[in-house]
């Protein structure tokens, strides 16, 4: 495969990209404090700009109301859509794990009653796993658990890092169904919750290195839905949460390209404009490698994740190629808005730049969709047991 932007895909590209700093990142500051009335209204009319322009849903299927483009042509969207953090909101594309996955599982009813709404950005989606006193990097340690009470699931626990869950309109939930005895990959299943339903209560919202990001702790108490709430068949929950990360974790890598690349443009126009000791920061032996060094990681990631994603594209689970982009990123992207910031010095801690929030921002990334720890371990275990079964692991090969 090529791994430049395809020439078919730069016009809508560009396009994506001037949406976002024309119309996004003007506004980025008044978007920070989202329960503010003002901050809605910003997003409502930036939804809607986009709608106008035809930006929005671009990745959605056209059969549930989006512009169905292919996936590796996606992928080079969505990184420039990364370049700011309320863009997938403003583009409509924050839905499309969520559509999907109701386009694929839920019953007719649900899929009437959501699915145009959400993919129109009507309404919002929210997804439950994490909870607060399980390792959750173990989610066969999950207590949430659902019970059948005749044509009823009843459902006790306790989630948090729910994000969204104080706008959603539901939340799809893992929870246990099968008996203890049960393999623990098989032993667990996905339902949809109305957040309006009695006994769904959100305990608080959880700010993250003080960035107020929607992310709830919520109770489920003796909440009761009906039996066809059942996201796909029983006990296929962690079979229906891989098809949803693993693509999931290439677009997180490919916007965070995006926020990577937006930090680097900044450290370099810094460099070439900032004068220190009689000539400019650019000049400096010490800037030069942080600049080098952040060019280096930023293509080697992408060279990463557009491989994982050919990979996918073509049927293959690239579980090694996913695992080791997820924590290849996640350190990719500390690292270039760490540099950013020192060679802004003092400015760059303040909210005179973007860098400080994403800065913060940037630091869940080694943790959200399983810690790096995780990803180490299992893309070990699956190269090692190649070698075990003779087979050997040749990455030109794969």
């Amino acid at each position: 495969m090529s791994f430049e932007v395809p020439e078919h895909i730069r016009p809508l590209r560009d396009r994506v990209r001037r949406f976002i700093e024309d119309r996004v990142y003007p506004v980025e500051s008044e978007l920070d404090d989202r329960h503010d009335s003002g901050a809605v209204d910003i997003m409502r009319r930036l939804m809607r700009e986009a709608k106008e322009a035809g930006l929005w849903a671009l990745g959605h299927p056209k059969e549930i109301g989006g512009q169905g483009l292919p996936f590796l042509d996606y992928v080079y969207v969505n990184e420039v859509v990364g370049r700011s953090e309320y863009a997938m909101i403003a583009l409509g594309t924050h839905s499309l794990q969520d559509s999907i996955m109701l386009n694929l599982y839920a019953s007719p009813k649900w899929r009437d009653r959501y699915l145009a709404p959400l993919v129109a950005g009507e309404v919002f989606p929210s997804f439950a796993m994490t909870e607060p006193e399980v390792a959750s990097s173990d989610p066969t340690q999950l207590q949430t658990a659902a019970v059948l009470d005749g044509d009823f699931w009843v459902i006790n626990g306790r989630k948090w890092f729910t994000t969204g869950a104080d706008r959603a309109a539901y939340t799809t939930v893992m929870v246990r169904t099968e008996p203890a005895d049960t393999p623990p990959h098989a032993a667990f299943s996905m339902i949809v919750v109305p957040t309006d339903t009695p006994g769904y209560r959100i305990v608080r919202e959880t700010p993250v290195l003080g960035i107020s990001g929607g992310h709830c702790e919520v109770a489920y108490e003796d909440v009761r839905v009906p039996r066809e709430n059942l996201l796909g068949p029983r006990g296929h929950g962690f079979l229906i949460a891989q098809q949803r990360l693993g693509p999931g974790r290439i677009f997180h890598c490919m916007r965070w390209l995006g926020q990577a690349q937006r930090a680097f443009d900044l450290m370099c126009e810094r460099a070439n404009t900032r004068v220190a000791f009689g000539s400019p920061l650019a000049d400096k032996q010490q800037v030069q490698v942080m600049i080098f060094e952040t060019a280096a990681e930023i293509q080697a990631c992408r060279l990463l994740t557009l491989d994982a994603a050919h990979k996918l594209d073509r049927g293959d689970p690239a579980r090694a190629e996913i695992g080791i982009i997820k924590v290849v990123g996640a350190k990719m992207l500390h690292n270039a808005i760490d540099r950013a910031i020192q060679v802004f010095g003092a400015k760059g801690l303040t909210t005179d730049t973007p860098l400080e929030r994403m800065y913060r921002a940037a630091r869940f990334g080694r943790i959200y969709d399983g810690p790096d720890e995780v990803h180490r371990a299992s893309v070990a275990r699956l190269i090692t047991r190649e070698y075990k079964r003779g087979r050997g692991w040749d990455f030109g090969q794969r």
